[in-house]
């Protein structure tokens, strides 16, 4: 799970990543843990880390941020990436991380609301990843859809049919889901599952 060589990070970051690496997911793992997660879990994380690691591309920022995304998560707020973002920048400040590393990693964790398009390109990966099950095989997929309705078990059925069709169709009228060319083709599965979801919801 530790990306690079521990000798090349550290002269990048200044500081042990491995240990900080090993750190951050004892501290996020209660969180992930939390009752009432059915996709926002460790499990998630995990497959963010792989999706990176697998086409090469995972740093120590990213797998920080990994693992600080939805450290806090309400499905009935609309800050939870800010408040993942507040919380997880403290403790790296306590950990002692670089002013710089600490900004790269809340302008990631702030990427992942989805809402305005990345402005670096390790913004744009660790959008890609995040996004990266809405291209997995049709059973990985509808797994991830299922969970989502039980995180939002509390929203009567109409309600979410009518919330959950309006994001689905967002992210298909998006002339691109993936903006980077290690997850470019994950596209055509993607939207393939998208329009299957969105019809269920009709």
């Amino acid at each position: 799970m530790v990306p690079g060589d521990r000798e090349s990070d550290e002269a990048v970051t200044g500081i042990d990543t491995s240990a900080l690496l090993t750190a951050a997911e004892a501290f996020a793992g209660p969180f992930y843990a939390e009752s009432g997660r059915a996709y926002h879990t460790g499990a998630h994380v995990r497959a963010l880390l792989d999706a990176l690691a697998g086409r090469g591309v995972l740093t120590p920022a990213l797998a920080l941020a990994a693992w600080g995304h939805d450290l806090i998560y309400d499905p009935r707020a609309a800050d939870n990436e800010a408040r993942s973002a507040a919380v997880f920048g403290a403790w790296l400040a306590a950990q002692g991380a670089p002013a710089d590393l600490q900004a790269e990693v809340r302008a990631l964790i702030l990427a992942t609301r989805h809402t305005a398009p990345p402005t670096t390109r390790a913004e744009a990966l660790f959008v890609d990843a995040d996004l990266s099950v809405l291209g997995a095989d049709a059973a990985t997929f509808e797994a991830y859809d299922r969970a989502i309705r039980v995180e939002y078990a509390h929203v009567p059925e109409a309600a979410y049919r009518a919330g959950r069709a309006a994001v689905l169709r967002g992210f298909l009228n998006r002339e691109r889901l993936y903006l980077t060319p290690e997850f470019a083709g994950l596209e055509p599965q993607a939207r393939v599952n998208l329009a299957r979801a969105l019809a269920r919801l009709r």
